[in-house]
């Protein structure tokens, strides 16, 4: 499972998911540890508003967390077959690993 975390600043959970281009990705390492393994720094017409194409970088995620989003944004993640998770968490790992542990 990946899991893409919504944060402008690559530092706290950020909003407008929708407008974000950065995006920092956790993935479980053999060790079953939750780590930050990439990060997407992406031009304005990648955001998920602009965006138009079939294929984005974000596609290879199953969750995305972020602080704030529209029912549309869920739509359309949920069309892509990513579950979005709105958090109250501002440290992404702190995040992650809530999600993680209410699943």
């Amino acid at each position: 499972m990946k899991i893409a975390v919504t944060s402008q600043n690559f530092k706290t959970i950020t909003g407008h998911a929708g407008k974000t281009r950065r995006f920092i990705i956790f993935s479980k390492n053999s060790q079953g540890e939750w780590l930050e393994t990439e990060r997407l720094d992406l031009p304005k017409d990648m955001s998920f508003h602009e965006f138009n194409g079939a294929e984005h970088p974000v596609d290879h995620v199953d969750v995305m967390i972020t602080s704030g989003c529209g029912q549309g944004f869920i739509r359309k993640m949920q069309s892509r077959g990513i579950e979005v998770i709105i958090s109250n968490e501002s440290v992404p790992l702190n995040a992650v690993t809530q999600f993680i542990k209410n699943r």
